[in-house]
């Protein structure tokens, strides 16, 4: 066969093989929709006693079967038991994962969103054919494969206060694999409420905690943490990055925290906080204050009776998304369309890039001065002699007397904000106009250039 010949042929199977690649994403895609309506009409019964364990299920879990503190009594305990794993993402993928592995005999799967191709490195439950599908249902499909014996019901919608209590109430243990604060008080309450013991992690960059609330007279999430943090201090995963295996150990660590309790071993992290810093590799153990007499959820007299607006009190929203600050007004700010016609017409001004030198590293426009955050919050002495030649050479092309515009841009519009109040604070530039881009520069990417990289 002739070099040219070879080349049509190879080209024809991979069109054929792109075609029976589309088909089977969209039977998948219709069978997953399929499970997630019959999912909505089944009901969750408590699972029955069970007396003894199979010939199949002798062999498959005999290594941990011939562990004296678990042994049979141990493992009927797992079969019989139900864990509630709120979010399928970093956390909740290796936790179900090592569940379902173990034998636990049913697990809820409780997440809103679909999954992404920024989900992949760290979230290994999910693949890249199942992009754009429910993280519930890809996680419980997953599992199926691993361990058919266990029962995986997917709850493809969001946690919320009419819903939490009863959801809870159907599961012996909770485990808060989520990424947002008004969650935790959600999750923690209806466990209160519920008589449950909950499993609680959570990592960030290069660090991850994990505990045990409400179990074995332990304190509960809201006597460590009676009232929220601000809203603007809180920075998830979204914002400030992760490192996929981080949540690998910390979501294997809350497994076996899971498995423990299930099994009657007991946690051990009830009323203490493992705390690990994966740079160094160093894990520490540190004491948590005791249960409070006076906390409004588990208290002697407590105050928290129904679960309550958790968005509101906590002040922020109840996703693992990138959220949204409101710090300027209106005429404090100006959307990217209107950035890029100032920018068109050539008229003077200053871009202010205030991300981190690491996101910088990642792209950035190429007219735009970079200053980190922190520099500004510190007056660093470099930056701001920086900011000054910036500005004066900048007005130059200005008409005699007028100010030059400074526009501030990052990568949601969230630390421009910030950077505008401080940069509107300093009386020695009192004579600056200043605003924001909103939607920095992933509206950017989204909206004016769609050749410009978003991460």
């Amino acid at each position: 066969m002739a070099a040219g010949e070879e080349v049509l042929v190879l080209q024809a199977e991979v069109a054929r093989r792109e075609e029976e690649l589309g088909s089977l994403k969209q039977r998948l895609a219709a069978a997953l929709l399929a499970e997630q309506e019959s999912e909505r009409s089944v009901p969750v019964s408590p699972l029955p006693p069970k007396a003894a364990l199979s010939r199949d299920e002798i062999l498959r879990y005999s290594r941990q079967l011939v562990l004296p503190e678990l042994g049979v009594r141990g493992q009927l305990r797992l079969a019989t038991a139900s864990v509630l794993v709120v979010g399928c993402g970093g956390l909740g993928c290796p936790l179900a994962q090592y569940l379902a592995a173990a034998g636990v005999g049913r697990l809820g799967l409780v997440d809103y969103d679909v999954v992404e191709v920024s989900n992949l490195p760290r979230q290994v439950l999910h693949g890249e054919a199942l992009a754009g599908q429910a993280k519930a249902f890809s996680a419980a499909a997953s599992l199926r494969r691993l361990n058919s014996a266990v029962e995986c019901v997917p709850y493809a919608r969001a946690l919320t206060p009419a819903t939490a209590l009863d959801l809870v109430r159907r599961y012996d243990v909770v485990a808060d694999c989520s990424d947002n604060v008004p969650t935790r008080y959600l999750v923690n309450d209806a466990c209160v409420l519920a008589g449950r013991p909950l499993v609680s992690a959570s990592a960030l960059r290069f660090e991850g905690q994990l505990t045990v609330y409400h179990c074995d007279g332990g304190p509960c999430y809201r006597c460590v943490f009676p009232r929220p943090p601000p809203a603007e201090t809180v920075t998830n995963c979204a914002d400030g990055g992760v490192l996929g295996v981080v949540t690998g150990v910390l979501g294997c660590l809350q497994a076996l925290e899971v498995l423990k309790i299930a099994a009657g071993l007991g946690p051990s992290y009830s009323g203490s906080l493992l705390l690990f810093e994966a740079l160094r590799g160093h894990f520490r153990c540190i004491r948590l204050r005791g249960r409070r007499a006076d906390c409004a959820a588990c208290g002697e007299r407590p105050t928290v009776t129904e679960l309550q607006d958790y968005e509101g009190f906590c002040g922020s929203s109840a996703t693992d998304k990138c959220r949204s600050l409101q710090l300027l007004s209106p005429e404090e700010r100006i959307s990217v369309t209107g950035y890029k016609r100032l920018l068109d017409s050539g008229s003077p001004h200053l871009l202010l890039d205030v991300r981190p030198q690491v996101e910088v590293d990642i792209c950035r426009l190429p007219h735009a001065l970079h200053i980190p955050l922190k520099h500004l919050e510190r007056r660093d002495p470099e930056s701001l002699k920086l900011l000054g030649e910036a500005i004066r050479e900048g007005r130059r092309g200005t008409p005699e007397g007028a100010s030059l515009p400074v526009y501030v841009i990052c990568k949601l519009g969230n630390d421009s904000q910030k950077a505008v109040k401080i940069l509107q604070s300093w009386t020695d530039l009192d004579s600056l106009t200043v605003q924001d881009v909103v939607g920095g520069l992933m509206a950017w990417a989204a909206k004016i250039d769609g050749t410009f990289p978003q991460y």
